[in-house]
């Protein structure tokens, strides 16, 4: 293996000639950690915003309540909540699907449910941009299930297709409360961010750090580094509460690096639970394969040259927050560019770092 030293010299060019190109942008946080090696750069203290690698800890969360047998994962919804919940959710073609709708479908995006955040709606406006226009908008999880219900269509029946659902991540955070008998925010700090270690990581508008309740504003308390949608930063805004289930977490990159060691390392899930979410059935995208709230990258499918690198597992979020390990060669690697309109470019970084530990432990 080459010296520590010089395998920490060129991860921080990578890193630094990425940062001087940003602009207005923060530079990118970023952590390396692989067998005799740890790499950090930018604001590695700063509490960012998850996104969509939340649904990996969500998932856990589903998986733990399935091991301690309190959830059933192949179990109709319409047993696990109130039906005013699931009401006109899954209705396609004047047939209501949601008594064959199960957790496992939630957790896989083969729900049929639309998706709140990303998908087609009736308003004249995405989501997005409604969240980006009216920025002191607060919603809670009702709300958006809402929005799904009366502006959207499910996108097919369950078990059909795979189709990415902030909305189905919603309905599965809330299967997981009613299952576990406490709110998201509690079972998150009791069953994951407590265990794992993760002091500096809550459920933003609902915990702060260590599990007491959320304070107003709380962007501005955590202090959250920039969160760019489009042009417009919503890091102390009120929409930003749209992410709850599906990616409300805040947290650190070392935070995110010590979830990733205590879910492979066994600390969080049995083996069994770890296998069915880690088994990959459909493709997101190129390159970027689904399983059970975990993602697959498959580095050829960005580009065929790449196809000889090892396939990582972990997940991916919209302003290009990266979680991603591979196991067998014990590397992680956590990164936040801050931006939705930086998610190419959080790939050629993650996979130019990544290429350069790999030349090191050959």
């Amino acid at each position: 293996m080459a010296r520590h030293s010089d395998l920490a010299a060129d991860l921080a060019k990578i890193a630094d000639g990425f940062a001087r190109t940003r602009q207005a942008l923060p530079a990118p946080q970023v952590l390396v950690r692989a067998p005799g090696v740890e790499y950090a750069s930018g604001d590695r203290g700063r509490r960012f915003h998850a996104a969509s690698v939340g649904k990996m800890l969500t998932a856990t969360l589903a998986f733990q309540l399935a091991e301690s047998g309190d959830l059933d994962l192949d179990a109709p919804l319409a047993g696990l909540l109130p039906e005013s919940e699931i009401d006109g959710l899954f209705v396609r073609r004047g047939t209501d699907a949601a008594p064959a709708v199960t957790p496992r479908h939630l957790l896989t995006h083969t729900s049929g449910a639309a998706d709140y955040f990303e998908g087609p709606n009736d308003t004249g406006e995405s989501f997005v941009e409604r969240i980006t226009r009216r920025p002191g908008e607060r919603y809670l999880p009702a709300d958006l299930l809402a929005f799904s219900r009366e502006h959207q269509r499910p996108v097919g029946a369950p078990g059909e297709r795979f189709a990415y659902s902030d909305t189905g991540y919603v309905l599965l955070a809330r299967v997981i409360e009613e299952a576990g008998g406490a709110s998201l925010g509690a079972q998150l700090h009791d069953r994951i961010l407590g265990p794992a270690g993760m002091d500096a990581s809550c459920l933003l508008f609902h915990t702060m750090p260590g599990g007491a309740a959320s304070v107003a504003p709380p962007g501005a308390a955590l202090d959250l580094a920039p969160i760019l949608v489009g042009r417009v930063d919503l890091g102390r805004a009120e929409s930003l509460s749209c992410d709850w289930g599906g990616g409300g977490v805040v947290t650190t990159v070392d935070d995110l690096q010590r979830f990733a060691a205590a879910w492979h390392g066994g600390a969080l899930l049995g083996g069994a639970s770890r296998a069915s979410m880690s088994t990959i059935e459909h493709r997101f995208r190129a390159g970027i394969h689904y399983g059970a709230g975990l993602m697959q990258l498959r580095y050829g499918g960005f580009f065929p040259l790449l196809a000889a690198m090892p396939r990582t597992i972990g997940h991916l979020g919209v302003t290009g927050v990266h979680l991603f390990s591979d196991p067998a060669r014990d590397v992680t690697i956590v990164l936040n560019l801050h931006s939705t309109a930086e998610m190419t470019r959080s790939f050629q970084l993650h996979i130019r770092l990544l290429q350069r530990v790999l030349r090191a432990l050959r």
